[in-house]
């Protein structure tokens, strides 16, 4: 009776799915943590290595949790999110990050979620129960458990793909110390396709359900720190934060639903902005525009560094004098990117 109301009481939350399973439910994630970071594939992102234990069992970071409560929402987007690629001039920015942060939209809900969850425990007889609830910046493991309560299935570009949603969706956990019927896992029904596989600009994935998070764009406009390897620099295109490409397309994505969230629609003038503007972007300016956006969490610098990269690539010499005015840039990556961008534009 509590697992039917709870999912009802999710749906009513502004969540599209809701499934159940258990803390234990995912032993094959130690071992395929540990290749990954044994190859060295994740890159800067120290912080994985460093809760490696957490990560790859749940029991480890909550070992009184008898229950975890996946949900997913849906972001789809209203426009074709691969089109900004054929306008070199302008900025393709992941369709996620085109509004709000999605981190504070997804966690208030789960709060209200799990509020709602102790109330009903309580007029039930299990007083004393206990929740906490996450969203993509602790050490969980939310897709393999996003796959073992059923929300979807790991696809061949590692994300979480659903029959009922495509692959456009945020993923939320609550657990607690009740003990709720698990849901069944899901199984892959990727088959032979591999178009998100041919889709990847930088070869990001060195075989189906692997990825090299040191080849892939959304790392290296997001999560790498200091210059990008040059080689891949040409590959990256006019993609300054984030990469859609191989989520756009997905065939599962027929099935997508619309966002029902006014604030993942995607704001105006963040869905094709312009190299120029953005390359002129001073601190105080970066902060004002992307204020409540996750993309003000990488800071003006990187983020000029990757419209410069952008610049370099866009063929187009009337951005010539907005690269040359960076190349005395106060911060050295971004003076070098300046720099390259010139001499791609034949400066």
């Amino acid at each position: 009776m509590l697992k039917a109301a709870l999912q009802n009481r999710a749906v009513e939350e502004g969540f599209d799915l809701c499934r159940v399973c258990r803390p234990g439910d995912i032993p094959q994630v130690p071992a395929r943590l540990g290749d990954f970071l044994e190859r060295g594939r994740h890159g800067q992102m120290d912080w994985l290595e460093a809760r490696a234990s957490w990560r790859g069992d749940p029991r480890v970071l909550w070992p009184e949790a008898r229950s975890v409560i996946m949900l997913a929402e849906s972001y789809t987007p209203e426009h074709d999110p691969l089109a900004v690629l054929e306008r070199p001039d302008r900025a393709a920015i992941s369709v996620y990050a085109q509004n709000r942060d999605y981190h504070d939209t997804v966690k208030k809900r789960l709060k209200r979620l799990a509020r709602w969850l102790l109330e009903e425990a309580g007029r039930a007889g299990h007083e004393g129960a206990e929740v906490k609830v996450f969203v993509d910046t602790a050490p969980v493991a939310e897709k393999p458990l996003g796959e073992a309560a059923g929300l979807g299935w790991q696809g061949k570009h590692t994300n979480l793909l659903s029959r009922d949603l495509g692959n456009w969706f945020f993923i939320g956990s609550v657990f607690t110390t009740l003990g709720l019927e698990p849901d069944s896992p899901e199984t892959d029904h990727c088959g032979s396709c591999r178009a998100c596989l041919d889709a990847c600009p930088t070869d990001a994935f060195p075989a189906p359900y692997q990825l090299d998070a040191r080849r892939c764009i959304s790392y290296l406009t997001i999560e790498h720190r200091g210059p990008v390897p040059v080689e891949l620099r040409e590959k990256m295109g006019n993609r300054i934060y984030g990469c859609d490409d191989c989520l756009a397309v997905c065939p599962w994505n027929k099935f997508a639903v619309e966002a029902r969230e006014m604030k993942y629609r995607a704001r105006e003038d963040l869905v094709a902005p312009r190299l120029a503007d953005l390359a002129r972007l001073d601190d105080a300016g970066f902060r004002a525009m992307f204020s409540g956006s996750p993309i003000k969490r990488i800071g003006r610098d990187r983020f000029v560094r990757n419209v410069l990269y952008a610049v370099g690539n866009s063929g187009d010499a009337a951005l010539l004098p907005v690269a040359r005015d960076l190349t005395g840039d106060a911060d050295p990556v971004v003076a070098e990117a300046a720099g390259w961008a010139v001499a791609r534009l034949g400066g």
